[in-house]
């Protein structure tokens, strides 16, 4: 029986950004459904409660949440430590906050192109110390809408950098070749994120095709 996942889209993304990814979940051989929210106008304190209702209605599940998705859902595994989750698994999400967040909230005339998640995503997540496995794929190419409006600093993948993905307390934290949007479409990624879910670790640079990955 396939093992059943939930993937969350990051910020100004809806449900069919995040379709080419699970079908490649599905391909992998898990059940992969999309949990959808309103990512600006409702934001991610709307979201958390919704993403709680949804994993205790469907029960036991496997998550991944691509940048702002994989924030909120590590902020709902801490408000609810009883969600039966046993791995999630992040892509580029800037679980220590986003310096880029960080730069459009603090401007006027951008702010309200985070719209409700905006602080969130400034803020990130405390230290994780739950019960369920979290790792990280972050993306080392440094291409992204982040870098017109704010100085990243270091490696990134163009809108969150390696440093912000580094939250204490993950399981695992692995690199791939991709911007931060091309992590949803990258093969390796999927890679990465399916031998996470099943079991608790990424694999080798050299277990992957091409690029690969590198693993820190």
């Amino acid at each position: 029986m396939a093992e059943k996942l939930l993937i969350l889209h990051g910020i100004w993304n809806a449900r069919s950004w995040v379709l080419p990814l699970a079908r490649r979940m599905r391909a992998l051989g898990f059940d992969a459904e999309i949990f959808a929210y309103p990512s600006v106008l409702g934001g991610a304190e709307a979201a958390i409660p919704a993403l709680t209702r949804r994993i205790r209605q469907s029960g036991p599940t496997l998550l991944l949440g691509h940048s702002l998705g994989g924030v909120i859902a590590l902020e709902a595994l801490r408000r609810a430590p009883d969600l039966p989750v046993a791995r999630l698994v992040c892509l580029g999400s800037p679980l220590c906050g986003s310096q880029a967040a960080r730069t459009l909230v603090g401007r006027r005339w951008t702010a309200p192109l985070l719209g409700r998640s905006g602080d969130f995503l400034d803020r990130g997540c405390q230290p994780w110390s739950g019960v369920t496995e979290v790792g990280m794929v972050a993306g080392t190419v440094a291409r992204g809408v982040g870098r017109l409006f704010a100085r990243i600093d270091g490696p990134s993948d163009g809108t969150v950098s390696l440093a912000e993905t580094r939250l204490p307390g993950l399981a695992d934290h692995c690199n791939v070749a991709s911007s931060h949007t091309g992590l949803v479409f990258s093969a390796a990624a999927a890679r990465q994120a399916a031998a996470f879910l099943r079991q608790g670790r990424f694999l080798p640079a050299d277990a992957l095709p091409g690029p690969g990955s590198n693993q820190r």
